[in-house]
């Protein structure tokens, strides 16, 4: 007898047959390759915001420190949102 998370994943399969397919060894090192990158772009901005927040801290302006706590969490969902799209992309094989 099947469970539940078994019977699950056979219809996932059924209806995206495509997500079943092995990937190439292209793929995944391309696919290391977009890690990669995206995560030297995240460390460049989180630098780059870290120092603003420093400076915002050190100037004790609340409002601003506000924002810019706001802006590296865009800024991390925006370039993980990014990275994703692109690996999804290359593992459509496109």
């Amino acid at each position: 007898m099947k469970s539940a998370y078994e019977l699950a994943m056979e219809r996932l399969a059924k209806s995206d047959p495509n997500s079943a397919k092995p990937l190439t060894a292209a793929q995944k090192d391309r696919l290391a390759e977009i890690d990669r990158v995206y995560q030297g772009k995240l460390a460049e901005r989180e630098i780059f915001l870290k120092k603003q927040l420093e400076d915002a801290f050190t100037a004790q302006k609340a409002d601003e420190i506000g924002k810019i706590k706001q802006k590296i969490a865009s800024e991390r969902a925006r370039i993980e949102e990014d990275r994703e799209a692109e690996k999804e992309r290359v593992r459509r094989g496109r």
